[in-house]
């Protein structure tokens, strides 16, 4: 995880002074508990969830609003400002401020697509399949949150058939037991000679 660290500290900044660092994948696939690990191995930095951008009448219709309140004043240099919503209310909360920083993580569902990418220093795709990644967040959210997962998973589906992320991500991270494996990803092995195609699966695990 060091050592992942210390490569994304010596790339170019991306948005204004900040390396805007994405952590996409299938939700359930395990981006929260990697972007909170490579937040602390980068001494600290912030991690902006998209679960605090999205609602539930905007699942993933939520590009402009975190182009305007978050993205645009990063890219400037300045402090963003947004509110975090609510699962259980159903309401936005109270609204955070976000100070640029050398290194910001963007974590969730979404953060590698198409209106996003070029704000993105590097983009990371949590390497699990979906069925799998969707089974363990069932089984994280209980049994109250079924009629949820059930809209969700045709709203995900739907999101990565027409804006897909794992073929642009330029990493692929892959959970082994206890660590992380890079490799990688598509944006980086897809040459003149190959062919990206747009699935969302991996290719092998580790």
């Amino acid at each position: 995880m060091h050592l992942l660290a210390s490569r994304l500290r010596r790339l170019p900044p991306s948005c204004g002074p900040v390396r805007l660092i994405g952590v996409d994948g299938h939700a359930g696939s395990g981006k929260s508990t990697f972007a909170g690990q490579l937040a602390d191995a980068l001494g600290g930095a912030p991690v902006l969830h998209l679960d605090d951008i999205a609602s539930h009448e905007e699942l993933f219709e939520w590009t402009g609003r975190l182009l305007r309140e978050v993205i645009d004043p990063l890219g400037r240099g300045e402090t963003a400002h947004y509110a975090p919503y609510d699962w259980h209310t159903r309401r936005f909360g109270a609204t955070r401020a976000l100070p640029p920083a050398p290194v910001i993580l963007l974590e969730g569902v979404g953060a590698g697509r198409r209106a996003l990418r070029p704000h993105l220093t590097l983009l990371l795709w949590m390497d699990l399949p979906r069925e799998e990644s969707w089974a363990r967040g069932r089984s994280r959210d209980g049994v109250e949150q079924r009629e949820f997962w059930e809209g969700w998973v045709v709203a995900e589906q739907r999101h990565f058939a027409e804006d897909p992320s794992r073929p642009f991500a330029d990493l692929l991270v892959r959970q082994c037991r206890e660590r992380y494996e890079t490799l990688d990803g598509p944006a980086v092995t897809a040459g003149p000679d190959h062919v990206i195609t747009h699935g969302d699966g991996p290719t092998s695990m580790c």
